[in-house]
């Protein structure tokens, strides 16, 4: 399930372009993340990483970064 929402204590991913445009999902504690080619592929990466829990997914609406 993937909440359109602000993040909250139990959020595992944010999703959301980075300042190139590119996508990206970025685990919210700093242990994990990566780029993807669509919207999809980052959205599918993180619920399945999730383990499809409900509100564990938070698409951004501003620009975030991924830093490795």
């Amino acid at each position: 399930m993937v909440a359109e929402a602000p993040q909250s204590p139990t959020t595992s991913f944010v999703v959301g372009q980075d300042p190139q445009g590119r996508w990206i999902a970025v685990e919210t504690h700093g242990l994990g993340g990566g780029l993807f080619r669509t919207r999809h592929d980052a959205l599918h990466y993180a619920v399945d990483l999730t383990d499809h829990r409900p509100d564990a997914v938070v698409i951004a609406t501003d620009r975030i970064e991924l830093r490795i």
